[in-house]
């Protein structure tokens, strides 16, 4: 049984440094700043996120599974914007099918968030990732597929 993902004080402190530098335009690899309207608020909400990509294409992973961020993607109709380097573009984040989604989220599961070295990404993904789905590295696609259910994947578009 994974565990259930809870924003911890220690994950909201890397969240707003993570935030900070990101809007200073520090790159911190594949990492920016997704901007989407709270479903409940009606206000921005600034989230860092990785982006994955993959054969010329770029995608939302949720790892955690169906977190805020993720509800108020789908209240806005994908809507969005992402701001890297201080530059900002409009996107639209397409929720992927869970057929499609599979080889996606095995993909950004066994490689991690693309720029990172190897031994951390080893790290992060055994004691930050793993722990909340209920797969391994070497589950099969099927398993992978089921998994996409409760954790997401977008398509990101420019608009």
């Amino acid at each position: 049984m994974p565990k259930r993902y809870q924003t911890t004080s220690l994950m909201r402190i890397n969240n707003a440094v993570i935030t900070s530098l990101l809007r200073m335009g520090v790159t911190l690899g594949s990492f920016s700043l997704l901007t989407v309207r709270g479903r409940k608020s009606g206000n921005l909400v600034q989230t860092p996120i990785a982006i994955f990509a993959q054969e010329g294409k770029r995608y939302l992973v949720t790892p955690y599974g169906i977190v805020n961020w993720v509800r108020n993607l789908r209240a806005a109709k994908g809507e969005a914007t992402i701001t890297r380097n201080r530059r900002t573009e409009k996107i639209r984040a397409i929720e992927l099918e869970p057929a499609v989604a599979a080889s996606i989220f095995r993909a950004a599961v066994l490689s991690g968030p693309p720029g990172i070295p190897v031994a951390l990404v080893r790290w992060y993904r055994a004691h930050l990732v793993l722990p909340y789905l209920n797969i391994t590295e070497t589950s099969t696609l099927e398993e992978f597929e089921h998994e996409v259910q409760t954790h997401p994947v977008f398509l990101v578009s420019s608009t």
